[in-house]
């Protein structure tokens, strides 16, 4: 190491800040950006817990960003060969899945996981 660099460390931030954080950003009208200066955090860190707790899927497509995000589906299913169908394209790979409409929490759980 030269001497007169400065060796720049990481902050870590508890729980309870983070999800202090987060709920201000929930907030009608709140900027996150905003909410990350009142703090002394930077916008992207904010940005990155926010997905992260979603567990959501960010792909950029044709230079616009489209976000993936649960939905509340009922609980009982009306028709028996009621499907939850989905796909996910990146690059040349297509996934199709087609699920019972019964297990959409199952297949939310699933998702999460193959998008991580």
């Amino acid at each position: 190491m030269e001497s007169g660099k400065e060796v720049v460390r990481r902050r870590r931030y508890s729980r309870e800040m983070k999800e202090a954080v987060l709920a201000q950003c929930e907030q009608p009208g709140a900027s996150v950006a905003r909410v990350a200066m009142e703090h002394g955090i930077n916008a992207n860190v904010v940005h990155s817990w926010r997905k992260r707790t979603r567990g959501g899927f960010v792909a950029r497509q044709g230079g616009v960003h489209e976000q993936f995000v649960s939905l509340a589906l009922p609980a009982t299913m009306t028709h028996p060969m009621a499907y939850v169908e989905v796909e996910v394209q990146h690059g040349a790979t297509l996934l199709k899945v087609r699920w019972p409409l019964e297990g959409a929490a199952d297949l939310a759980r699933w998702t999460r996981e193959v998008l991580r």
